[in-house]
C-alpha cells in the first residue's frame, strides 16, 4: 500500500523490479562487466555445445589430438592458493557486511522523505546492488564461501527473486589449480603420488569447482576412474567463512524483518548452511552417500551411480567408476528426438519422488552438469557431496502431504503442515492449502499436461502474494534443499518439454512409497 492508499499489486512489483533493473544497469555498468566477464564462460560453452544428432544411439567420438570436449576446453590459468588468511578473509567479509547493512540504513534514513513506492522501488534496488556485491566478494574469496553464496541463492525467506537472481549468477566453474599443487594434495591423502597410485593420471582437470576439481586416471587393475581432489587450504577457510556469514545472515535476517515484514530464524538458515558445507567438505561422506544410493536404487537398471573404490580415497581425494554419456545441457538442446527427451524427463521425475517418498535421502544439486544420458538409455547421477536425510517423521509428513492433496484432505493436509513446521497447531491452514494446490496444480488434475502451461513467474507471484498477505514465513532447514531440487525438476520437465498425465505419474511414486520405514 502506497501513503497515497494506491495498493501495489505484485505485478506492478515485478515492473517497479524491472524499472529498478534498467537503472541499476546505466549506473553499475562497471561492477556487472566484471561479473560478466568473471562468470559469464560457462554460459558460452553452454551455447557453443551443439546438439547431439542420434542421442539414443551414440557412442561417444573419439576426440583427435589437441581436441577439447566442453568440459574440457581452455581454462583460464591455472591457481596456485586460494585467500586463506585469517585476517584478509575476515577483512573482507567483514567490509562486505558492513556495506550491505550501510546501504539498508541509508534506506531506511530515507524512508520518512518519501513515498511508500519510492521506497519499494530504492529498496529493490539495494538488494539488487547488494546481491552483486556478495557475487563478486564470492568471485574473489572461491572456496567455502562461493559455496554459501550459492546456497544463499535458494534462499527466498531472505532476499526477493530479483537479487536471488543476480546471486544464481555465482558459478561453481572455477580456474583449476595447478598439476603441482593437486600433487602434493594426494601424495599427503594417500601417502603417494598420482604416478604411483595410479597406472594413469591426467594431469589436466577435466572439471573445477568452488571446493576441487577432477581428475581422469586408470586404476592398476585397468579400472577408468575419475578423481576428485579438494583444494589444499580449504577446510582451514570453512571455520572462517561461518564465523563470518553469521553476521552476513544476521543483516540478511534483520532485512527480512524490517524490509521484508518477515520474522527469519537466522540460527536454522546458517546450522543447514554448515552442515552442508561441512558435508560437501568430507570425501569419506559423499562415498557413503555413494554406497547408499546405489544400494537403495539397485532394482532400477535404468539408473547409474558411480562406485567409490575406497583403497583409492581418503578424507580430501574421491576416486570412483567413470560414466560416460552425454550431459543432461546436450539433451535439453532444440534438435534431440523428443522421444528422448521425454524418457528423460518422466525417469527424472521418478527417480527424485523415489527418493523423498521411499528413502527420505535427497540428491539436493540438480546442476545439469550433475546427470549424464546414456545411449541404452540411462540416466547417470554424480556428485553426491550435498545429500539431505530427512527423518522419518519428515519422509512421512511429506508423503501424507502428498496424499492428502491427491484424496483433497484437508485435515490431513493441515496435519502435514505442522508436522513439517511450515504453520503451527493454531494456523489457519488455508492460505498454506492454497500455495501447495497452485505450486501441485499439474500434479492435481488428472490430464495430459504440457508443462509450458505452467506459467511459473506469474504462479511464483501468485503465492507470494499470498504468503506476504498472511504471514506465512516459516522456513525449516529441510525446505531449502528440497526446494531446490523441487525447482531443478520443474525446470528441467519444462526445458524437455514432455507432456504427460503427470498427475497419474505423480499417483504412481506416492502408491510405492511405504507409509513407514524402519
Amino acid at each position: 500500500m502506497t501513503t497515497t492508499g494506491k495498493r501495489i499489486t505484485p505485478r506492478e512489483r515485478h515492473v517497479a523490479a524491472m524499472s529498478a533493473g534498467e537503472r541499476l544497469r546505466e549506473t553499475m555498468a562497471p561492477a556487472r562487466e566484471r561479473r560478466d566477464e568473471t562468470l559469464g564462460r560457462a554460459r558460452e560453452r553452454e551455447t557453443e555445445t551443439p546438439a547431439p544428432a542420434h542421442p539414443r544411439h551414440h557412442r561417444k567420438p573419439p576426440r583427435a589430438a589437441g581436441a577439447t570436449s566442453a568440459r574440457t576446453r581452455t581454462r583460464p590459468r591455472a591457481a596456485s592458493t586460494l585467500t586463506t588468511g585469517r585476517a584478509r578473509r575476515v577483512l573482507k567479509v567483514g567490509t562486505l557486511t558492513t556495506s550491505l547493512g550501510g546501504s539498508y540504513i541509508w534506506q531506511a534514513l530515507k524512508r520518512p522523505f518519501q513515498s511508500q513506492e519510492r521506497t519499494d522501488r530504492d529498496l529493490l534496488a539495494a538488494h539488487v546492488r547488494n546481491a552483486i556485491r556478495i557475487v563478486e566478494r564470492s568471485t574473489e574469496l572461491k572456496g567455502a564461501f562461493m559455496k554459501l553464496a550459492q546456497m544463499l541463492s535458494m534462499r527466498s525467506d531472505l532476499l526477493p527473486p530479483e537479487a536471488l537472481e543476480v546471486l544464481a549468477t555465482v558459478q561453481s566453474s572455477v580456474p583449476p589449480m595447478s598439476y603441482d599443487v593437486i600433487r602434493a594434495q594426494v601424495t599427503r591423502e594417500l601417502g603417494a603420488p598420482p604416478e604411483e597410485m595410479f597406472e594413469r593420471f591426467e594431469p589436466e582437470a577435466f572439471a573445477a569447482a568452488s571446493l576441487g576439481q577432477v581428475h581422469r586416471a586408470v586404476l592398476p587393475a585397468g579400472d577408468e576412474v575419475v578423481v576428485k581432489i579438494q583444494y589444499p587450504g580449504v577446510e582451514a577457510t570453512v571455520v572462517q567463512d561461518l564465523r563470518n556469514v553469521r553476521a552476513l545472515l544476521q543483516t540478511l535476517s534483520r532485512i527480512g524483518r524490517d524490509v521484508m515484514r518477515q520474522k527469519i530464524d537466522a540460527s536454522e538458515v546458517y546450522a543447514e548452511l554448515e552442515e552442508r558445507l561441512r558435508e560437501e567438505l568430507d570425501y569419506v561422506k559423499e562415498a557413503a552417500n555413494l554406497g547408499a544410493f546405489r544400494r537403495r536404487f539397485a532394482d532400477d537398471p535404468e539408473l547409474e551411480i558411480p562406485e567409490p573404490y575406497p583403497a583409492f580415497s581418503s578424507r580430501r581425494v574421491l576416486t570412483m567408476s567413470a560414466l560416460d554419456g552425454y550431459p543432461l545441457q546436450e539433451i535439453l538442446a532444440p534438435g534431440v528426438d523428443q522421444e528422448l527427451k521425454d524418457w528423460v524427463a518422466i525417469k527424472y521425475f521418478r527417480v527424485l519422488w523415489r527418493q523423498i517418498f521411499e528413502f527420505g535421502m535427497l540428491h539436493t544439486d540438480p546442476h545439469p552438469g550433475n546427470y549424464l544420458v546414456t545411449h541404452h538409455p540411462r540416466l547417470c547421477m554424480l556428485d553426491f557431496g550435498s545429500v539431505r536425510v530427512f527423518s522419518e517423521p519428515i519422509r512421512a509428513a511429506y508423503l501424507a502431504l502428498a496424499r492428502g492433496l491427491l484424496d483433497d484432505d484437508e485435515a490431513a493436509t493441515a496435519d502435514a503442515f505442522v508436522g513439517l513446521g511450515f504453520l503451527d497447531r493454531d494456523d489457519d491452514p488455508a492460505p498454506m492449502l492454497r500455495i501447495m494446490r497452485i505450486i501441485f496444480e499439474p500434479v492435481l488434475v488428472d490430464r495430459r499436461w504440457d508443462p509450458r502451461e505452467y506459467r511459473s513467474v506469474d504462479r511464483a507471484m501468485e503465492v507470494a502474494s499470498i504468503g506476504f498477505e498472511h504471514r506465512i514465513f516459516k522456513s525449516p532447514g529441510h525446505r531449502v534443499f528440497l526446494g531446490r531440487a523441487l525447482l531443478g525438476l520443474e525446470s528441467y520437465v519444462q526445458q524437455l518439454g514432455t507432456v504427460a498425465n503427470w498427475h497419474r505419474l505423480f499417483h504412481e511414486s506416492v502408491e510405492r512409497a511405504p507409509a513407514a520405514c524402519d
